[in-house]
């Protein structure tokens, strides 16, 4: 055990990096604070730090090493990500058609906890970087006599803990900057860019690879 508490600084500093590089998780989160509120965008950090344990709890059973082998799995996983973004980009613009765009920037979120918890826990589960970082990052941090499924269910907890803080930071910026947010040309303008981004990564995650 002493051997696991000696890597997860090093595992905690690469799983922040992570989290911090934009990808689905990050627009996910910009995009709950915005629209749903503070409190909405939380919930579903909590679903994208379920995400992080299932994968880890896959991979600690070897189960998520079929989507890093078998380019059909893999395929499919894509593929699902792609139409999950693509949905949440247009759902994004339809805002648009509402009066500024709807932000609701008072922290009262307009979704439910189930709803919000299921957004980001789709994100995460949808999220190729994620199933591969769990098969082929995850298990290089876990020491050679420790428990190779215990190992990384373990230190998948440490990660989700990280990205929570993280994202829970991020979630507190976006809030305090609700003065300038709320101006109408801004919101409209930000609903504009959050959709266009959520594309870029929907059209990204289209050409990646099989590792």
């Amino acid at each position: 055990m002493l051997d696991l508490l000696r890597v997860i600084p090093a595992f905690a500093l690469t799983a922040l990096l992570l989290a911090v590089v934009p990808g689905q998780g990050v627009a996910m989160v910009l995009r709950q604070s915005l629209i749903g509120g503070p409190r909405a965008a939380f919930y579903s950090v909590l679903g994208n730090a379920s995400g992080l344990i299932v994968w880890g709890s896959l991979s600690g059973i070897g189960l998520s090493a079929i989507f890093a082998k078998s380019h059909l799995a893999f395929s499919i996983l894509k593929y699902a990500g792609v139409a999950f973004l693509v949905g949440l980009a247009v759902q994004t613009l339809l805002q648009l058609k509402k009066e500024f765009g709807k932000f609701d920037f008072t922290g009262k979120a307009k979704t439910t906890f189930t709803s919000a918890y299921r957004l980001g826990l789709l994100t995460n589960l949808t999220n190729v970087k994620a199933a591969v970082f769990a098969v082929a990052f995850i298990p290089q941090f876990v020491p050679k006599h420790f428990s190779l499924g215990w190992g990384i269910f373990l230190l998948s907890l440490v990660q989700a803990s990280v990205s929570t803080i993280w994202y829970g930071s991020l979630i507190k910026a976006v809030d305090k900057a609700s003065v300038f947010l709320a101006r109408p040309r801004v919101r409209r303008s930000l609903t504009a860019l959050s959709a266009a981004g959520i594309l870029v990564l929907a059209l990204g995650l289209l050409f990646t690879s099989p590792r």
